[in-house]
């Protein structure tokens, strides 16, 4: 039951402007990112430490996911994403401050990077509770689509960007253009207004001490088998994710050259823009589990698997291109899924606890890649490896072969993973067996 309703007819215009400054700080982020990956490698040549920044900027936030949800629903929502830009922008000054005065070491950039993924645990759930009390209901796919196209434009563009000021400003340069995008960021949410959500019975009835709001999130998952095989389904996907992250490169780079390499990814980042434009556009499938979730990761296991068959650019890149539309249309729909059937007076902590279940075996993914490669796969297709004369005959031997077949595995992981998740009722028909959660009919 509603016991209040909001109603925000200037909701274009606010959610307009907090896209556009969060989209700007996202480019910061992207471009920080990048130079300091730079910086580290060329000052210790070292893919280890390369991965502990990943693991620093990604595994604190994670982490402390169903902490910030408790916060984010107690607290002003628009107060919280100034909290969280303003904590990761004094993060951000710190590091400049350290690299201008030449008293810097790595520790002191993953401690930074650490705290400064703490700050933005607070942001993703702010940002996605507030877009539901902001936005009316009929245009959730949009507006997830339109976040999912900013965040698609930095990964395309901050490369190209930082490599170039690089150059020109330097990694001091970069990183102070990344604290300017905070406070830009900070302004635009000063100038809007985000409405507290009504309150629900299942709001109230969440309310205790705070580590049992905490454990709330995980709660109200595990009461609602559908959503919670949508999670687990989602943190077996994520784990062939990662791993592909990691690997692209190496597979690329062991039939071409950096030349190709930058095309192949140019033209996958390219897809997950165009999927994000087609969500923005055309908004969510209607059948938002079926088509949307179930469907495009079907397209994406069968993707992943052709695309380790041949050591081919062009098939490389055409795979990369679909898989990643698809990945696009499969997250858009189900954060939409979500908005629709959680009370958006308990976004913050079940929309946090899902976050940080559904993405930690990201850095699981990250860890387990390389050596997989390294020592399993990649030998089993060398020139006299033991799959050389079977499944060397088909998709070739030498260097990435071997990450060719881990493809292949992992393409047909994610397909019995979507048949299994096809074939488990509660999740199949979660959208039409699941009511909507009373308080998300905003009005345009």
């Amino acid at each position: 039951m509603v016991v209040n309703q909001t109603h925000t007819p200037k909701w274009p215009y606010f959610f307009g402007l907090i896209w556009f400054g969060q989209f700007m700080s996202v480019i910061g982020s992207a471009l920080t990112g990048f130079a300091l990956g730079v910086w580290i490698f060329q000052q210790t040549g070292s893919a280890t430490q390369y991965g502990l920044m990943i693991l620093a900027v990604s595994l604190p936030g994670i982490l402390l996911s169903p902490v910030a949800g408790v916060l984010v629903d107690r607290w002003d929502r628009r107060w919280t994403m100034i909290l969280s830009d303003t904590g990761a922008g004094l993060c951000t000054v710190l590091i400049w401050w350290l690299l201008v005065s030449n008293h810097i070491v790595l520790w002191q950039i993953y401690a930074l990077l650490a705290l400064s993924s703490v700050f933005n645990a607070l942001q993703w759930p702010a940002y996605s509770s507030s877009t539901t009390v902001l936005v009316p209901k009929s245009y959730f796919g949009r507006a997830t689509g339109m976040i999912q196209l900013g965040e698609g434009i930095a990964q395309v563009i901050a490369p190209a960007i930082a490599g170039t000021l690089l150059a020109i400003l330097h990694i001091e340069g970069v990183i102070f253009i990344d604290f300017a995008t905070f406070l830009f960021a900070v302004l635009t949410l000063l100038l809007v207004r985000i409405p507290r959500p009504p309150k629900t019975q299942e709001g109230e009835a969440s309310k205790g001490s705070f580590w049992q709001e905490v454990a709330y999130g995980w709660r109200f998952i595990r009461a609602r088998p559908g959503l919670l095989g949508m999670l687990l389904f989602f943190a077996g996907v994520n784990l062939t994710e990662g791993m592909v992250i990691v690997l692209i490169v190496p597979l690329v780079l062991g039939f071409a050259n950096e030349v190709t390499l930058g095309i192949v990814m140019s033209v996958a980042g390219s897809g997950a823009l165009v999927g994000a434009v087609a969500m923005s556009i055309w908004g969510e499938p209607k059948k938002l589990v079926a088509h949307g979730v179930l469907g495009a990761t079907l397209v994406r296991g069968i993707i992943l698997l052709l695309g380790g068959l041949k050591p081919n650019a062009v098939l490389v890149a055409a795979a990369a291109f679909i898989f990643l539309f698809s990945f696009q249309i499969m997250l858009g729909s189900s954060q939409v899924l979500w908005m629709h059937k959680v009370p958006a007076d308990v976004q913050g902590r079940v929309f946090a606890t899902r976050r940080m279940i559904a993405w930690i075996s990201t850095p699981i993914a990250y860890l387990l890649a390389g050596p997989l490669a390294d020592t399993i796969f990649e030998p089993l297709l060398q020139a006299n490896g033991y799959l050389a004369p079977t499944v060397g005959k088909i998709i070739g031997v030498g260097p990435g072969r071997g990450i060719g077949l881990l493809f292949i595995v992992l393409g047909s992981l994610t397909i019995l993973i979507t048949l299994l998740a096809y074939a488990y009722k509660p999740l199949r028909l979660v959208e039409e067996s699941l009511p909507d959660a009373a308080g998300n009919e905003i009005l345009p």
